[in-house]
């Protein structure tokens, strides 16, 4: 039995399509095939129903869900707390973040800090909110900084985890100006002349809650989806030079949106509040961990 069995099991109940779990995963599609068969032998039954739409869980794959999502949280801290009981865990904050947080919104954090001179050394750890969430169910980070909204669900259960709001943020729906100075790509669109659209992948935390909140937009726009990618920041870079429409952070784009670089590419309707979270487990933490958060909290919006 291999935890990496399980770890893929759940990217593949998360996203329930083998291409987009093994990209979540970092690993090609024909190995991350072979160890969910790996499991399915292991366990004795198969645990999924593959579909032409997709993948289902069946009764048994269920059921080793349930179980599965408690037990490699367990067994990750399982570790962790040996290492600590040996001396071997560090006094250093390891700190995942969303790649557009982390050069937007983390560094204006930590200098808001009384206490930064007695954080020690940071370990900041950037990479897509998939893979944040990895790192903190792994407890391989002792805090997660991402994008959240109300309502739009992530790996991180209340049961297991808890955070703080520390900041506010847009995502809004930018294009390069035309001639005239309007967006060159413009909500909505009509289905015979659909908006060039930079999209989000199945590993970032944004497209999930664009994904979530555009069913809820009065008058749903007509998209072609030309480019996907899971970081903001390529998304931008390709909207900078024209390439269509991306709904990015508006802590991202501000500069270009002040120099006219790029211009709003449709109505309030069409832009999505958000919220800046410090993510953390419920369980104790080492003492420096428990000082960053007291002194964040204390930052935090009510």
């Amino acid at each position: 039995m291999d935890l990496n069995w399980l770890e893929d099991f759940l990217a593949l109940a998360e996203h329930r399509n083998f291409s987009r779990a093994a990209e979540a995963r970092n690993v090609t599609q024909p190995a991350f095939s072979r160890r969910i068969r790996a499991l399915e032998e292991w366990v004795g039954t198969p645990l999924v129903a593959r579909l032409p739409q997709g993948v289902a869980l069946n009764a048994a794959g269920e059921f080793l869900r349930e179980q599965a999502e408690g037990l490699t949280r367990d067994l990750h801290q399982m570790r962790r707390g040996a290492l600590k009981a040996a001396g071997r865990e560090g006094a250093a904050l390891a700190i995942a973040a969303t790649h557009a947080l982390s050069f937007t919104f983390f560094p204006g954090l930590i200098r808001a800090l009384p206490m930064q001179e007695s954080l020690g050394t940071l370990n900041l750890i950037s990479d897509t909110m998939a893979a944040c969430e990895r790192v903190l169910l792994a407890g391989d980070a002792d805090f997660l900084l991402c994008h959240a909204r109300s309502g739009v669900p992530t790996r991180l259960t209340p049961d297991a985890f808890t955070h703080l709001v520390v900041g506010s943020d847009q995502l809004v729906p930018v294009s390069v100006p035309n001639a005239s100075g309007a967006a060159q790509w413009t909500l909505p669109g009509t289905p015979s002349s659909p908006v060039r659209l930079l999209a989000y992948n199945s590993a970032s935390g944004l497209g999930r809650i664009l994904e979530a909140t555009q069913r809820q937009f009065a008058h749903p726009p007509s998209l072609d989806p030309v480019f996907t990618a899971p970081l903001a920041a390529a998304l931008h870079t390709m909207s900078r030079q024209g390439q269509g429409m991306a709904w990015l952070p508006r802590t991202m784009v501000a500069d270009d949106l002040a120099a006219g670089r790029l211009v709003e590419a449709g109505g309030e309707e069409f832009s999505i509040a958000l919220e800046i979270r410090l993510v953390r487990p419920l369980r104790r933490q080492s003492k420096t961990a428990e000082g960053f958060w007291a002194a964040v909290s204390r930052l935090a919006m009510p």
